[in-house]
């Protein structure tokens, strides 16, 4: 994925891209990690070596930078309404702490952005991907008119880094923050030696996971300390190598990596995590429900178990009995499964698991 940010082009009327790059850029170096381009983001490829640290995550804990995503706060007495209304997921019943996945969608149901909600007293938070920060700003706001809602992007004043492993919970508890009782995707304000921040249970790979948003003049220090305690219980730092792996392993799909604007949510198979069926009208509703009610999609994302340890590149074309079927989104080494896995898009006839389909290299195993 490019490492840029959205940003519109007056002159020409379209979307131009600028560079993202990470606020722990210079810790990461330090550490003697090389950063690339990953998520959208220039971020740490690896820092020691890919089994250490899939076995750290696996086995303990790992430490990892966050900071792919764009960070808004909405107020204002109509910001529950407000999103409710162009959102596909159902913010106005969120409780208090609670957080939910939710997509915006074009009139045409294609998914424009991802957005992670979380509800505080006096605002929401909505996280996104920061290569496509200025579209989502500008979604976000293009119906606010009569509205008494502001949204306040802080992307370039906060950062992020996240904790995951069986031994999660006790860095998160040694400081101070108690989210272990609490349901996946909860959220509570705390502080750091005196510095305000928030702590969402939120897991990446499907382990026991934290993640931090804390102000960028924080955020390395914190780094920092966060480090020592995951080192002292047998943890790593781990770089986008073996989050993806991992990621793939838990059967996880990223935004834009794996569905974006060219597809529908059927088709990227996140209707059940992303959207409420029984919230009323939203920009795009009217396909999606025409496509809930016809009860299927020509295409669609699976993953998949490639007959090769070296992964395809994204892009890479899938054929059935000479026919092209689809395409690889991404791909990597699992040490769990003993060859490459990933994810990709297939025809309708594919979707079945154990059906087999072909590229250049090798073969894939619907799963």
């Amino acid at each position: 994925m490019e490492a840029h940010l959205l940003t519109w082009c007056l002159k020409d009327r379209h979307w131009a891209r600028t560079s993202v790059i990470t606020p722990l850029s210079r810790q990461h170096r330090e550490a003697g990690a090389q950063l690339t381009e990953s998520s959208s983001c220039n971020l740490p490829d690896m820092f020691s070596d890919f089994e250490r640290e899939y076995r750290a995550a696996k086995e303990n804990v790992a430490i990892f930078d966050t900071n792919w995503q764009a960070i808004f706060f909405l107020t204002g007495r109509d910001r529950t309404s407000y999103l409710h209304a162009i959102s596909s997921q159902n913010i106005r019943d969120l409780p208090a702490g609670g957080g939910a996945l939710a997509l915006l969608l074009n009139p045409q149901g294609h998914i424009l952005a991802e957005l992670e909600v979380y509800a505080l007293p006096e605002k929401l938070l909505a996280l996104s991907n920061a290569s496509f920060r200025e579209r989502t700003l500008a979604t976000l706001k293009k119906y606010i008119i009569g509205s008494q809602v502001a949204i306040d992007d802080q992307t370039d004043r906060m950062g992020s880094l996240a904790i995951e492993g069986p031994r999660a919970a006790e860095v998160v508890r040694e400081l101070g923050a108690a989210l272990a009782p609490l349901p996946e995707m909860s959220m509570v304000e705390s502080a750091i030696k005196g510095a305000p921040c928030y702590w969402l249970k939120r897991s990446h790979f499907g382990q026991s996971g934290a993640q931090l948003i804390i102000g960028r003049e924080n955020l390395a220090g914190c780094w920092k300390e966060l480090l020592r305690a995951v080192r002292a219980l047998g943890g790593e730092p781990i770089g986008m190598l073996v989050l993806n792996a991992l990621r793939l392993e838990a059967g996880v799909p990223w935004f834009p990596a794996d569905f974006n604007d060219s597809m529908i949510p059927h088709e990227a198979a996140i209707e059940t995590t992303h959207i409420s069926f029984n919230k009323g009208c939203y920009t795009g509703q009217e396909i999606v429900e025409r496509v809930r009610s016809r009860g299927h999609v020509n295409r669609g994302r699976v993953q998949l178990k490639f007959s090769t340890e070296m992964p395809p590149s994204p892009g890479t074309k899938l054929r059935a009995n000479g026919a092209e079927v689809g395409y690889v989104t991404s791909a990597a080494f699992s040490p769990a499964a003993g060859t490459a896995i990933g994810m990709g898009y297939v025809r309708r006839e594919q979707f079945l698991p154990g059906s087999i389909v072909e590229f250049d290299q090798g073969t894939a195993t619907v799963l």
